[in-house]
Protein backbone atom coordinates (compact mmCIF):
# COMPACT_ATOMS: atom_id res chain seq x y z
CA UNK A 1 0.00 0.00 0.00
CA UNK A 2 2.81 2.42 0.92
CA UNK A 3 4.56 1.77 -2.40
CA UNK A 4 1.29 2.27 -4.30
CA UNK A 5 0.65 5.52 -2.41
CA UNK A 6 4.17 6.77 -3.13
CA UNK A 7 3.85 6.00 -6.82
CA UNK A 8 0.45 7.73 -6.91
CA UNK A 9 1.91 10.83 -5.21
CA UNK A 10 4.86 10.86 -7.61
CA UNK A 11 2.50 10.56 -10.57
CA UNK A 12 0.37 13.45 -9.28
CA UNK A 13 3.48 15.58 -8.82
CA UNK A 14 4.66 14.86 -12.37
CA UNK A 15 1.21 15.65 -13.78
CA UNK A 16 1.06 18.93 -11.87
CA UNK A 17 4.58 19.86 -12.97
CA UNK A 18 3.75 19.07 -16.59
CA UNK A 19 0.53 21.09 -16.33
CA UNK A 20 2.41 24.02 -14.82
CA UNK A 21 5.02 23.91 -17.59
CA UNK A 22 2.31 23.74 -20.25
CA UNK A 23 0.47 26.65 -18.64
CA UNK A 24 3.66 28.71 -18.60
CA UNK A 25 4.36 27.89 -22.23
CA UNK A 26 0.78 28.88 -23.10
CA UNK A 27 1.15 32.34 -21.56
CA UNK A 28 1.46 34.95 -24.31
CA UNK A 29 4.69 36.79 -24.86
CA UNK A 30 3.78 40.45 -24.48
CA UNK A 31 5.19 43.02 -26.90
CA UNK A 32 4.61 46.66 -25.98
CA UNK A 33 4.47 48.84 -29.11
CA UNK A 34 4.37 52.64 -29.13
CA UNK A 35 3.92 54.13 -32.59
CA UNK A 36 2.34 57.43 -33.67
CA UNK A 37 -0.63 56.63 -35.92
CA UNK A 38 -2.26 60.05 -35.52
CA UNK A 39 -0.88 63.57 -35.57
CA UNK A 40 1.91 65.12 -37.67
CA UNK A 41 3.98 61.91 -37.72
CA UNK A 42 1.16 59.50 -38.57
CA UNK A 43 2.32 59.07 -42.16
CA UNK A 44 5.53 57.56 -40.75
CA UNK A 45 3.98 55.65 -37.87
CA UNK A 46 1.21 53.76 -39.65
CA UNK A 47 3.62 51.60 -41.68
CA UNK A 48 5.46 50.82 -38.41
CA UNK A 49 2.26 49.49 -36.86
CA UNK A 50 1.49 47.54 -40.04
CA UNK A 51 4.95 46.00 -40.17
CA UNK A 52 4.67 44.94 -36.55
CA UNK A 53 1.24 43.40 -37.11
CA UNK A 54 2.45 41.48 -40.17
CA UNK A 55 5.44 40.05 -38.31
CA UNK A 56 3.30 39.06 -35.30
CA UNK A 57 0.77 37.33 -37.57
CA UNK A 58 3.48 35.37 -39.39
CA UNK A 59 5.36 34.41 -36.23
CA UNK A 60 2.20 33.30 -34.43
CA UNK A 61 1.09 31.20 -37.41
CA UNK A 62 4.51 29.52 -37.35
CA UNK A 63 4.16 28.57 -33.67
CA UNK A 64 5.16 31.76 -31.88
CA UNK A 65 8.37 32.22 -29.91
CA UNK A 66 9.46 29.29 -27.73
CA UNK A 67 5.94 27.94 -28.15
CA UNK A 68 4.35 31.16 -26.91
CA UNK A 69 2.04 33.30 -29.01
CA UNK A 70 2.81 37.03 -29.24
CA UNK A 71 0.32 39.46 -27.75
CA UNK A 72 0.84 42.88 -29.34
CA UNK A 73 -0.19 45.80 -27.13
CA UNK A 74 -0.16 48.99 -29.20
CA UNK A 75 -0.54 52.52 -27.81
CA UNK A 76 -0.58 55.71 -29.89
CA UNK A 77 1.41 58.54 -28.24
CA UNK A 78 0.36 60.96 -31.04
CA UNK A 79 3.87 62.43 -31.19
CA UNK A 80 3.64 63.66 -27.58
CA UNK A 81 6.77 62.86 -25.54
CA UNK A 82 4.87 63.15 -22.25
CA UNK A 83 2.54 60.42 -23.51
CA UNK A 84 5.55 58.34 -24.54
CA UNK A 85 6.75 58.45 -20.94
CA UNK A 86 3.30 57.73 -19.53
CA UNK A 87 2.76 54.79 -21.89
CA UNK A 88 6.24 53.41 -21.22
CA UNK A 89 5.51 53.27 -17.49
CA UNK A 90 2.13 51.67 -18.14
CA UNK A 91 3.48 49.00 -20.48
CA UNK A 92 6.33 48.14 -18.14
CA UNK A 93 4.53 48.20 -14.79
CA UNK A 94 0.88 47.41 -15.55
CA UNK A 95 1.04 45.30 -18.70
CA UNK A 96 4.43 43.83 -17.74
CA UNK A 97 5.57 43.49 -21.34
CA UNK A 98 8.51 41.25 -22.18
CA UNK A 99 9.91 43.69 -24.72
CA UNK A 100 9.27 47.32 -25.65
CA UNK A 101 9.42 48.54 -29.26
CA UNK A 102 8.84 51.93 -30.82
CA UNK A 103 9.26 55.66 -30.97
CA UNK A 104 9.64 57.75 -34.12
CA UNK A 105 11.63 60.86 -33.27
CA UNK A 106 14.91 60.80 -31.40
CA UNK A 107 13.23 63.04 -28.83
CA UNK A 108 10.67 60.30 -28.15
CA UNK A 109 13.44 57.73 -27.85
CA UNK A 110 15.31 59.86 -25.32
CA UNK A 111 12.07 60.35 -23.36
CA UNK A 112 11.61 56.57 -23.16
CA UNK A 113 15.17 55.37 -22.63
CA UNK A 114 15.80 56.54 -19.01
CA UNK A 115 12.58 54.82 -17.90
CA UNK A 116 13.44 51.55 -19.63
CA UNK A 117 16.97 51.72 -18.22
CA UNK A 118 15.58 51.30 -14.70
CA UNK A 119 14.26 47.88 -15.70
CA UNK A 120 15.62 44.69 -17.23
CA UNK A 121 13.43 45.02 -20.32
CA UNK A 122 14.94 45.09 -23.81
CA UNK A 123 13.97 48.13 -25.89
CA UNK A 124 14.07 48.07 -29.71
CA UNK A 125 14.38 51.42 -31.48
CA UNK A 126 13.51 50.78 -35.12
CA UNK A 127 14.28 54.08 -36.85
CA UNK A 128 17.14 55.49 -38.81
CA UNK A 129 18.66 58.08 -36.46
CA UNK A 130 21.62 60.38 -35.73
CA UNK A 131 23.53 57.59 -33.95
CA UNK A 132 25.62 57.52 -30.82
CA UNK A 133 23.47 55.77 -28.19
CA UNK A 134 25.58 53.36 -26.11
CA UNK A 135 22.99 51.64 -23.90
CA UNK A 136 22.68 47.95 -23.01
CA UNK A 137 18.87 48.08 -22.84
CA UNK A 138 18.56 49.45 -26.38
CA UNK A 139 18.86 47.50 -29.63
CA UNK A 140 18.86 49.73 -32.71
CA UNK A 141 17.50 48.39 -35.99
CA UNK A 142 17.83 51.49 -38.20
CA UNK A 143 20.73 52.94 -40.15
CA UNK A 144 23.18 55.38 -38.51
CA UNK A 145 25.55 58.13 -39.79
CA UNK A 146 28.51 55.88 -40.61
CA UNK A 147 26.17 53.93 -42.88
CA UNK A 148 24.44 56.96 -44.41
CA UNK A 149 26.34 60.26 -44.11
CA UNK A 150 29.78 58.74 -44.64
CA UNK A 151 28.60 57.51 -48.05
CA UNK A 152 26.14 60.23 -49.07
CA UNK A 153 28.04 63.42 -48.23
CA UNK A 154 31.31 62.59 -50.05
CA UNK A 155 29.26 61.60 -53.11
CA UNK A 156 27.28 64.85 -53.08
CA UNK A 157 30.42 66.98 -52.71
CA UNK A 158 32.20 65.17 -55.54
CA UNK A 159 29.17 65.21 -57.82
CA UNK A 160 27.65 68.65 -57.19
CA UNK A 161 30.09 70.83 -55.28
CA UNK A 162 31.43 71.84 -51.88
CA UNK A 163 28.87 74.44 -50.77
CA UNK A 164 26.01 72.98 -48.71
CA UNK A 165 22.88 74.53 -47.19
CA UNK A 166 21.23 72.57 -44.35
CA UNK A 167 17.51 72.58 -43.52
CA UNK A 168 16.91 70.49 -40.38
CA UNK A 169 14.25 69.80 -37.77
CA UNK A 170 15.03 71.64 -34.54
CA UNK A 171 15.54 68.81 -32.05
CA UNK A 172 18.29 66.31 -31.32
CA UNK A 173 17.94 64.43 -34.63
CA UNK A 174 18.37 67.55 -36.74
CA UNK A 175 21.00 69.16 -34.53
CA UNK A 176 23.23 66.10 -34.22
CA UNK A 177 22.79 65.08 -37.86
CA UNK A 178 23.92 68.59 -38.87
CA UNK A 179 26.94 68.14 -36.62
CA UNK A 180 27.78 64.92 -38.43
CA UNK A 181 27.46 66.77 -41.73
CA UNK A 182 29.92 69.47 -40.59
CA UNK A 183 32.40 66.82 -39.40
CA UNK A 184 32.34 64.81 -42.62
CA UNK A 185 32.29 67.92 -44.83
CA UNK A 186 35.48 69.13 -43.18
CA UNK A 187 37.21 65.87 -44.15
CA UNK A 188 36.20 66.20 -47.81
CA UNK A 189 36.78 69.95 -48.17
CA UNK A 190 33.14 71.02 -48.11
CA UNK A 191 31.62 74.17 -46.61
CA UNK A 192 28.30 74.87 -44.86
CA UNK A 193 26.99 78.11 -46.37
CA UNK A 194 23.82 78.11 -44.28
CA UNK A 195 21.98 76.16 -41.59
CA UNK A 196 18.38 76.50 -40.50
CA UNK A 197 16.78 74.53 -37.67
CA UNK A 198 13.01 74.50 -38.06
CA UNK A 199 10.55 73.70 -35.22
CA UNK A 200 8.31 70.69 -35.82
CA UNK A 201 4.95 71.71 -37.23
CA UNK A 202 6.24 74.65 -39.30
CA UNK A 203 4.88 74.52 -42.84
CA UNK A 204 5.80 77.90 -44.41
CA UNK A 205 9.22 78.16 -46.06
CA UNK A 206 9.19 81.35 -48.17
CA UNK A 207 11.93 82.98 -46.06
CA UNK A 208 14.04 79.79 -46.03
CA UNK A 209 13.81 79.57 -49.82
CA UNK A 210 14.90 83.22 -50.13
CA UNK A 211 17.82 82.55 -47.79
CA UNK A 212 18.89 79.59 -49.91
CA UNK A 213 18.72 81.64 -53.11
CA UNK A 214 20.96 84.31 -51.54
CA UNK A 215 23.49 81.78 -50.22
CA UNK A 216 23.79 80.06 -53.64
CA UNK A 217 24.71 76.58 -52.39
CA UNK A 218 25.67 73.73 -54.69
CA UNK A 219 23.22 71.40 -52.97
CA UNK A 220 20.84 71.08 -50.02
CA UNK A 221 21.01 68.68 -47.09
CA UNK A 222 17.40 68.06 -46.11
CA UNK A 223 16.85 66.85 -42.55
CA UNK A 224 13.30 68.12 -42.15
CA UNK A 225 10.77 65.89 -40.36
CA UNK A 226 6.99 65.44 -40.44
CA UNK A 227 4.10 66.21 -42.77
CA UNK A 228 4.17 69.97 -42.08
CA UNK A 229 7.89 70.43 -42.78
CA UNK A 230 7.59 68.37 -45.96
CA UNK A 231 5.65 71.31 -47.40
CA UNK A 232 9.10 72.68 -48.23
CA UNK A 233 9.35 70.50 -51.33
CA UNK A 234 6.21 71.80 -53.05
CA UNK A 235 7.12 75.39 -52.18
CA UNK A 236 10.70 74.97 -53.43
CA UNK A 237 9.42 73.44 -56.68
CA UNK A 238 7.01 76.36 -57.15
CA UNK A 239 9.93 78.77 -56.64
CA UNK A 240 11.92 76.75 -59.24
CA UNK A 241 14.78 76.22 -56.78
CA UNK A 242 15.73 72.98 -58.56
CA UNK A 243 18.88 72.29 -56.52
CA UNK A 244 20.32 68.81 -55.94
CA UNK A 245 19.31 67.49 -52.53
CA UNK A 246 20.68 64.88 -50.18
CA UNK A 247 19.04 63.36 -47.11
CA UNK A 248 19.28 60.55 -44.59
CA UNK A 249 15.49 60.43 -44.14
CA UNK A 250 13.76 61.33 -47.39
CA UNK A 251 12.24 58.91 -49.93
CA UNK A 252 12.66 55.72 -47.88
CA UNK A 253 11.03 57.07 -44.70
CA UNK A 254 8.45 59.65 -45.75
CA UNK A 255 8.01 58.45 -49.37
CA UNK A 256 7.71 62.07 -50.45
CA UNK A 257 8.26 61.00 -54.07
CA UNK A 258 4.88 59.23 -53.83
CA UNK A 259 3.08 61.86 -51.74
CA UNK A 260 3.98 64.90 -53.84
CA UNK A 261 3.50 65.52 -57.55
CA UNK A 262 6.63 65.57 -59.73
CA UNK A 263 9.04 67.27 -59.88
CA UNK A 264 9.00 68.24 -56.16
CA UNK A 265 11.54 65.51 -55.23
CA UNK A 266 13.60 65.81 -58.41
CA UNK A 267 17.36 65.41 -57.77
CA UNK A 268 16.88 64.03 -54.25
CA UNK A 269 19.61 61.60 -53.17
CA UNK A 270 19.73 59.30 -50.17
CA UNK A 271 21.61 56.31 -48.81
CA UNK A 272 19.19 53.70 -47.53
CA UNK A 273 19.06 50.11 -46.33
CA UNK A 274 15.45 49.75 -47.52
CA UNK A 275 13.12 51.46 -49.98
CA UNK A 276 10.21 49.77 -51.73
CA UNK A 277 11.90 49.96 -55.13
CA UNK A 278 14.52 47.38 -54.06
CA UNK A 279 14.26 44.68 -56.72
CA UNK A 280 15.58 41.34 -55.45
CA UNK A 281 13.78 37.99 -54.94
CA UNK A 282 13.80 38.41 -51.15
CA UNK A 283 12.55 42.01 -51.36
CA UNK A 284 9.82 41.11 -53.86
CA UNK A 285 8.62 38.23 -51.70
CA UNK A 286 8.46 40.56 -48.68
CA UNK A 287 6.52 43.19 -50.65
CA UNK A 288 4.08 40.56 -51.91
CA UNK A 289 3.29 39.37 -48.37
CA UNK A 290 2.99 42.95 -47.06
CA UNK A 291 0.61 44.13 -49.78
CA UNK A 292 -1.50 40.99 -49.46
CA UNK A 293 -2.22 42.02 -45.87
CA UNK A 294 -2.26 45.77 -46.45
CA UNK A 295 -3.48 46.28 -50.06
CA UNK A 296 -4.06 50.01 -49.52
CA UNK A 297 -0.57 50.74 -48.19
CA UNK A 298 0.81 53.53 -50.43
CA UNK A 299 4.45 52.65 -49.74
CA UNK A 300 6.41 50.25 -47.53
CA UNK A 301 8.74 52.69 -45.85
CA UNK A 302 12.02 52.08 -44.07
CA UNK A 303 10.40 52.45 -40.66
CA UNK A 304 7.75 49.82 -41.37
CA UNK A 305 10.37 47.48 -42.76
CA UNK A 306 12.64 47.92 -39.71
CA UNK A 307 9.67 47.42 -37.38
CA UNK A 308 8.92 44.11 -39.11
CA UNK A 309 12.55 43.03 -38.80
CA UNK A 310 12.70 43.97 -35.11
CA UNK A 311 10.22 41.26 -34.17
CA UNK A 312 12.09 38.63 -36.17
CA UNK A 313 15.36 39.75 -34.57
CA UNK A 314 13.75 39.49 -31.14
CA UNK A 315 12.46 36.01 -32.03
CA UNK A 316 15.97 34.92 -33.05
CA UNK A 317 17.53 36.30 -29.88
CA UNK A 318 14.97 34.72 -27.54
CA UNK A 319 15.12 31.34 -29.24
CA UNK A 320 18.91 31.26 -29.19
CA UNK A 321 18.94 32.39 -25.55
CA UNK A 322 16.02 30.09 -24.65
CA UNK A 323 14.96 33.01 -22.48
CA UNK A 324 13.26 36.41 -22.65
CA UNK A 325 15.57 37.91 -20.01
CA UNK A 326 17.68 40.86 -21.15
CA UNK A 327 20.89 39.41 -19.67
CA UNK A 328 20.44 36.17 -21.64
CA UNK A 329 19.54 38.01 -24.85
CA UNK A 330 22.67 40.14 -24.49
CA UNK A 331 24.81 37.00 -24.30
CA UNK A 332 23.48 36.04 -27.75
CA UNK A 333 24.37 39.53 -29.05
CA UNK A 334 27.83 39.41 -27.42
CA UNK A 335 28.50 36.08 -29.15
CA UNK A 336 27.74 37.64 -32.55
CA UNK A 337 24.76 35.31 -33.06
CA UNK A 338 21.99 37.92 -33.39
CA UNK A 339 21.39 37.78 -37.16
CA UNK A 340 18.41 37.43 -39.48
CA UNK A 341 17.98 37.01 -43.22
CA UNK A 342 16.01 40.12 -44.20
CA UNK A 343 14.62 41.53 -47.44
CA UNK A 344 17.70 43.77 -47.87
CA UNK A 345 20.14 40.92 -47.09
CA UNK A 346 21.66 39.59 -43.88
CA UNK A 347 21.29 41.90 -40.86
CA UNK A 348 23.34 41.36 -37.68
CA UNK A 349 23.53 43.18 -34.36
CA UNK A 350 27.00 44.47 -33.49
CA UNK A 351 28.06 43.20 -30.02
CA UNK A 352 29.77 46.43 -28.95
CA UNK A 353 27.07 48.94 -29.85
CA UNK A 354 23.95 46.76 -30.26
CA UNK A 355 23.23 48.48 -33.59
CA UNK A 356 22.41 46.72 -36.85
CA UNK A 357 24.57 46.12 -39.91
CA UNK A 358 22.88 47.02 -43.19
CA UNK A 359 23.11 46.58 -46.94
CA UNK A 360 23.34 50.21 -48.06
CA UNK A 361 22.41 51.61 -51.46
CA UNK A 362 22.70 55.13 -52.87
CA UNK A 363 19.47 56.15 -54.59
CA UNK A 364 18.34 59.16 -56.64
CA UNK A 365 14.92 60.50 -57.67
CA UNK A 366 14.41 61.86 -61.19
CA UNK A 367 12.02 64.54 -62.48
CA UNK A 368 9.23 61.95 -62.87
CA UNK A 369 9.87 60.65 -59.34
CA UNK A 370 11.33 57.35 -60.47
CA UNK A 371 13.93 55.94 -58.07
CA UNK A 372 17.25 54.72 -59.43
CA UNK A 373 20.00 52.86 -57.55
CA UNK A 374 23.29 54.65 -58.26
CA UNK A 375 25.56 52.49 -56.13
CA UNK A 376 25.41 49.41 -53.90
CA UNK A 377 27.85 49.77 -51.01
CA UNK A 378 27.25 46.25 -49.72
CA UNK A 379 27.09 45.57 -46.00
CA UNK A 380 28.26 48.43 -43.78
CA UNK A 381 28.82 47.72 -40.11
CA UNK A 382 27.82 50.22 -37.38
CA UNK A 383 31.46 50.80 -36.46
CA UNK A 384 31.60 54.33 -35.02
CA UNK A 385 30.54 53.65 -31.42
CA UNK A 386 32.99 50.77 -31.10
CA UNK A 387 35.73 52.92 -32.59
CA UNK A 388 35.31 55.68 -30.00
CA UNK A 389 35.19 53.30 -27.03
CA UNK A 390 31.61 52.08 -26.55
CA UNK A 391 31.74 48.37 -25.72
CA UNK A 392 28.54 47.03 -24.20
CA UNK A 393 30.13 43.62 -23.72
CA UNK A 394 32.28 45.24 -21.01
CA UNK A 395 30.39 48.24 -19.63
CA UNK A 396 27.06 50.02 -19.96
CA UNK A 397 27.56 53.74 -20.67
CA UNK A 398 23.84 54.60 -20.97
CA UNK A 399 24.81 57.72 -22.90
CA UNK A 400 24.47 59.22 -26.34
CA UNK A 401 27.76 60.35 -27.88
CA UNK A 402 28.28 62.80 -30.74
CA UNK A 403 31.37 63.85 -32.73
CA UNK A 404 31.84 66.73 -30.27
CA UNK A 405 30.99 64.73 -27.14
CA UNK A 406 33.11 61.58 -27.08
CA UNK A 407 33.73 59.13 -24.21
CA UNK A 408 36.23 60.39 -21.65
CA UNK A 409 39.46 58.44 -21.69
CA UNK A 410 40.47 57.11 -18.29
Amino acid sequence: MKLRHALFSLGCTMVLATAATAALAAEPLKVGLMEDVSGDLAVLGKPKLNGSQLAVEEINKAGGILGRQIELIHLDPQGDNARYQEFTRRLLSKDKVDVLIGGITSASREAVRPIVDRTQTPYFYTNQYEGGVCDANMISMGAVPEQQFSTLIPYMVEKFGKKVYVVAADYNFGQISAEWNRTILKDVGGTVVGEEFIPLGVSQFAQTIQNIQKAKPDWLLMLNVGAAQDSFFEQAAAAKLNLPMGSSVKVMLGFEHKRFAPPALNRMHATANWFEEVDTPAANDFKKRWHAKFPNEPYINDMGYNAYNALYMYKTMVEKAKSTKLADIRKVIAAGEACIEAAEGKVCIDPKSQHASHEMRLIAVDEKHNVKVLKDYGTIQPYWLGKIGCDLTKKNDRKQYTPSDLPKKL
